[in-house]
């Protein structure tokens, strides 16, 4: 079970853990209380990063560390359901691309060669569907994450049922992470603009146990679309409420919100950079991990898997 340290504030915690350390401990020390405070403590994003690359260079020290797993197995979801027309969806696409080749998203990624992150992408809508659009791929370098971004790019959009089957995707993502490299964290990075009105119910699963080790943040889209959720406040707000409650899953699991697809990009980042946010020092594994079961959760027959 991770170590939850209090949010105290910056000051006090350095205070009583660097006093009287060697200047090696301090800089462990520093990478580990600025990774392991929360907003409201640190509250900058480029703290965070300087926490990544301080990390980077003490794990470089420990040979123990590097020859470990990868830190984190990193699956993002794209709806496609119906409310997602052709432009959204090309802005969802091209959103993904650009975040993921932003020089910030970059500097965190690659901190700690030692320890990358794989990476897969699928996309969702009913129960029925769910299509790969990147198996699981190991950034080493930004060439691989050039490879990612032209097949974005360049993916063409298939015909898929209306509905939106958000417990599906639960599901069908926690049976990737299941075959994934074996990795500190695994995480589920989920972009939908509506509710789950298909079966399975999210919170059955989660509340069941069938979602396993997975984390599950999500991407909320708030769009102006007639029928769903709109821009407004309240709409805004009702639908963070939803995802809160019946979907996100895990420790410090959060919503991000996106206002409209025109702000996708630029919220996929956000949530990007807190999601690869490096694990404190205190926190990495002495062994290397295990391979996880897949859920007991049993698909469906026609429960469809369509590869590139």
């Amino acid at each position: 079970m991770a170590t939850i340290y209090p949010r105290k504030s910056l000051g006090q915690v350095w205070k009583t853990r660097a006093r009287g350390k060697s200047e090696l401990q301090q800089q462990k020390r520093k990478a580990h209380i600025l990774a392991a405070c929360g907003p409201g403590s640190v509250g900058s994003i480029g703290m965070k990063r300087a926490a990544a690359v301080i990390l980077a260079g003490v794990l470089a020290m420990s040979p123990a560390f590097a020859n470990e797993a990868c830190r984190l197995a990193l699956v993002l979801a794209l709806d496609v359901s119906g409310s997602v027309d052709s432009s959204e969806y090309v802005q969802q696409m091209s959103g993904v691309a650009e975040a993921l080749s932003d020089p910030e998203v970059q500097d965190v990624l690659f901190a700690n060669p030692q320890a990358p992150v794989s990476i897969a992408i699928f996309e969702w809508s009913a129960s029925s569907y769910q299509q790969i659009i990147v198996d699981w791929t190991t950034l080493n370098s930004p060439s691989d994450v050039d490879a990612i971004t032209n097949t974005l790019l360049g993916w063409q959009r298939a015909q898929a049922p209306e509905a939106t089957g958000i417990g599906a995707a639960l599901t069908f993502a926690n049976a990737m992470i299941a075959r994934a490299p074996a990795c500190w964290d695994q995480t589920l990075d989920i972009s939908a603009d509506g509710k789950n009105n298909d079966w399975p119910l999210p919170y059955r699963l989660r509340e069941n146990g069938l979602l396993g080790d997975m984390n599950v943040n999500a991407l909320v889209i708030a769009t102006d679309f007639s029928g769903t959720v709109d821009r407004t406040p309240d709409g805004v707000a009702e639908l963070t409420a939803y995802f809160r409650a019946r979907i996100i899953h895990g420790p410090d699991a959060f919503v991000e919100v996106a206002q409209g697809y025109a702000a996708y990009a630029e919220a996929m980042k956000r949530k990007l950079l807190r999601e690869l946010a490096t694990r404190p020092v205190g926190m990495i594994p002495n062994t290397p991990p295990q391979p996880r079961t897949p859920s007991p959760y049993t698909l469906p027959a026609d429960f469809r898997l369509i590869r590139q």
